[in-house]
């Protein structure tokens, strides 16, 4: 089975609590916004025994094109999306979303055409009130928002 780890970042802005949040990449989710979006993050390298809060710190450059902010780490637990499991911290942070940069991917596009597209794996990152999140995260991920709201003490998210 696979592992992937991720890091949410979050900060308090005026009393509001905000996540930063990248939309996925690619034709399939372009014209999508709801569950649409992502917690940074991505595959732990098994064959180094790397360890998970490691992995979600270096997936969250390799997503964003900069390192996170220091600071501690909430353990928000693990969630099965499919045949993976996704394992997520948060820590509290700011980052300029607008200058985040993605890695890419490349896949064959318009399906059956033979022509190979490249695509960014994050096509925006945005701060988004930890309120809204669950209506934006993929439902998988959706929890960690809940997990991190109760970590935290805010009050639970619900979906508008």
């Amino acid at each position: 089975m696979a592992l992937s780890a991720g890091l949410l970042l979050w900060r308090d802005r005026s009393g509001v609590v905000e996540v930063l949040l990248g939309h996925m990449g690619g034709p399939f989710w372009a014209r999508k916004s709801e569950n649409a979006w992502s917690v940074p993050k991505g595959l732990i390298d098994s064959d180094a025994d790397e360890d998970p809060l490691t992995a979600a710190e270096r997936e969250f450059a390799e997503e964003l094109g900069s390192p996170a902010p220091d600071g501690e780490s909430i353990a928000l637990g693990s969630v099965k999306s499919g045949s993976k499991t996704i394992i997520v911290f948060a820590r509290q942070g700011d980052f300029d979303a607008d200058a985040a940069t993605s890695n890419t991917f490349t896949m064959e596009w318009p399906k059956g055409s033979g022509t190979l597209q490249e695509f960014p794996e994050i096509d925006r990152t945005e701060w988004v009130p930890l309120a809204d999140a669950v209506r934006y995260l993929t439902k998988s991920q959706a929890p960690f928002a809940e997990r991190l709201a109760t970590a935290i003490g805010e009050a639970p998210t619900t979906p508008a």
